[in-house]
């Protein structure tokens, strides 16, 4: 069963990732708002997602956003990460910029060893005030499942035109802060193979990610339902082959398998 977050505010949840981590969602509660469609998503398609209710405004976020870090801190609850991520892509919210603002100010004042992290699918990393956001945050983590563009329609489905060249001189723009990641997996779509782990799709992408030069890179599978059937893990043993050849080609790495 794929799930919908609450708005503006959830958890803490325990992400594999990123220890104990209070999601801020910037979507509507009752719906996705994404410029991906992807069928692995947890949040569900789009197309069966539709919203009805707006997205938070950033004085909603933030008087949210305080009275939850007020109350943990006052109960002396453990917090690793603020994450932006939730009912779709984050960067999409026309106060993006402000509001990290605020929710620097606001983990600053109530948990200053806390790192605010976004993730993001990286289709507006481009946009001037986007770039400048999130180089003001500690985890800027951006999607790049792979450099195919025939596997980026098959299974992340933009909303838009993509460009795989213009997402990765994108993210090279940041000059080190950023972090990749990427999902790795297996199975089928309507009898078309969905396995980015052969050799066609992981070189490509180690040589996009020496152009790049990321902090860090991410790997993962799927870890939840998805609404999507035939989909499946990538095998711990290939994870492991493929986070080898990244730690060889000079990157730090994460697995969650």
């Amino acid at each position: 069963m794929t799930i919908l977050y609450p708005s503006p505010i959830f958890g803490p949840v325990h992400s594999r990732r990123l220890g104990v981590s209070l999601g801020i969602n910037l979507m509507p509660a009752d719906g996705k708002l994404c410029s991906f469609d992807c069928l692995y998503c947890e949040c569900g398609l789009n197309c069966e997602r539709r919203p009805t209710l707006p997205r938070p405004t950033r004085s909603e976020v933030a008087e949210v956003l305080e009275r939850v870090l007020r109350d943990r801190r006052e109960k002396g609850d453990p917090l690793d990460v603020l994450t932006f991520a939730g009912n779709g892509e984050p960067t999409l919210h026309p106060e993006f910029a402000g509001i990290i603002e605020d929710t620097r100010e606001l983990r600053d004042r109530y948990y200053p060893e806390a790192r605010i992290s976004v993730l993001s699918n990286a289709t507006a990393a481009h946009r001037p005030e986007v770039h400048q956001a999130l180089l003001r945050v500690d985890n800027n983590i951006q999607k790049l499942d792979t450099v195919s563009p025939s596997y980026i329609r098959l299974v992340d489905r933009p909303a838009a035109s993509y460009d795989v060249e213009r997402i990765i001189e994108s993210l090279a723009a940041f000059e080190g802060h950023v972090i990749v990641q990427t999902m790795f997996m297996s199975g089928q779509t309507e009898g078309i193979s969905v396995d980015n782990t052969g050799d066609e799709y992981v070189t490509p992408w180690l040589e996009a990610l020496q152009r790049i030069h990321p902090e860090k890179v991410m790997i993962y599978t799927i870890d939840r339902e998805t609404p999507t059937a035939g989909l499946r893990k990538a095998k711990p043993e290939i994870l492991d082959t493929i986070a080898r050849r990244v730690k060889e080609s000079g990157f730090q790495i994460s697995v969650s398998y």
